[in-house]
């Protein structure tokens, strides 16, 4: 039998990234259920690919390899988050994907906006059409600790029980993956590769040295200690931005654009730096294309801006502090809470070539 798998270069769906309020209303009903069982008994055993794996038998088929070739996984990005969560959702599919030895597929973002620009899905098999391909069964599996290695195994195994082909794998709705940074080269180069990008421009001069600093503001649902973990005050941007500053010494204009929510005059910790530009009035697409095509980029506690620094070929000053980790790369430099960070390293990254 041939694969029946669907590739495209471009999605054009008129249904595109849309969630009737049967789905909407089914994704928010499971995410109460998963999150009430997390921790219980009930965390694998409520999946009925956990019972699958129990009771299927040990033996391999002989054909295993051809097999395991029309198995697929992805993870739905959760169409109520912002686009830095989706982002998540979608990387942690294409992460567990290649660690389970299983082929990824692309499912679509929230907005055909999001999903052209960021271009992910071109080249890509995509789990919508296997969807709807009746060869091909669906199989959820369970939400696991992705830092406890035992239940990485345990989930290994559910997958290895399914010995028929044509199987596509969804991970659990916001399944965690702290290790965000493990596939950035590829998020990168699709990035750059996008058909997307052969039409889009900056505000950025090419005689510039230019600077794009994102700051996430405080929520109004969030609670103190919530900001104390996830925020960070002005005077942490405005300091790493003193130093680099400092260092600059390239003989060209720095500009400098700030990304955040608010109005200018929120900002006072900025008035002693020329030529700022206040961003605050930018869409969230437009805003990510700056943060990935900057000269360098001062980053924040949010997936808004960690995901563009994953992508950017430029410099990254990223907060040490924050729960996803950085590729261990000199372009990747580690601040402090106080914005103090290894000036050195600065240097060595290419500052000022």
């Amino acid at each position: 039998m041939s694969n029946p798998a669907i590739q495209t270069n471009l999605v054009a769906s008129p249904n595109y990234g849309k969630e009737s309020k049967w789905k909407k209303a089914r994704r928010k009903i499971n995410s109460i259920i998963v999150g009430k069982i997390e921790n219980t008994p009930l965390k694998f055993r409520w999946y009925r690919s956990y019972w699958h794996y129990k009771l299927s038998g040990s033996k391999p088929p002989a054909d295993l390899a051809a097999i395991k070739q029309t198995h697929y996984l992805s993870e739905k990005p959760n169409y109520g988050a912002g686009i830095g969560h989706q982002l998540a959702n979608w990387n942690a599919g294409l992460y567990f994907a290649g660690y389970f030895n299983l082929k990824f597929a692309h499912y679509p973002f929230s907005t055909q906006k999001w999903e052209n620009f960021l271009g992910f899905g071109e080249g890509e098999t995509l789990a919508t059409e296997l969807e709807e391909n009746s060869q091909y069964k669906i199989v959820k599996l369970p939400r696991f600790d992705s830092t406890n290695a035992e239940e990485i195994a345990l989930v290994n195994n559910i997958v290895s029980s399914y010995k028929q082909k044509n199987i596509l794998f969804y991970l659990e709705s916001d399944q965690g993956y702290m290790r965000q940074f493990d596939t950035y080269q590829i998020l990168s180069r699709k990035f750059f590769k996008a058909a997307a990008r052969k039409n889009e421009t900056t505000k950025f001069s090419k005689d510039s040295f230019n600077i794009a600093i994102h700051i996430r503001r405080r929520m109004k649902i969030e609670t103190l200690p919530v900001w104390q973990e996830r925020g960070l005050e002005n005077t942490y941007f405005s300091n790493v931005l003193r130093q680099v500053l400092s260092l600059q010494k390239t003989g060209k204009k720095a500009d400098i654009y700030l990304f955040s929510q608010g109005t200018e005059e929120e900002f006072p910790e900025f008035r002693e730096f020329a030529n700022m530009h206040y961003c605050m009035e930018m869409g969230p697409v437009e805003s990510v294309l700056h943060m990935t095509e900057a000269d360098l980029l001062i980053s924040s506690k949010s997936s808004f801006s960690y995901k563009p620094a994953l992508m950017s070929k430029g410099i990254k000053i990223c907060p040490a502090t924050f729960w996803h980790q950085y590729p261990n790369t000199p372009d990747f430099i580690q601040a402090g809470n106080d914005g103090n960070f290894d000036h050195q390293q600065l240097l060595n990254a290419g500052l000022n070539k």
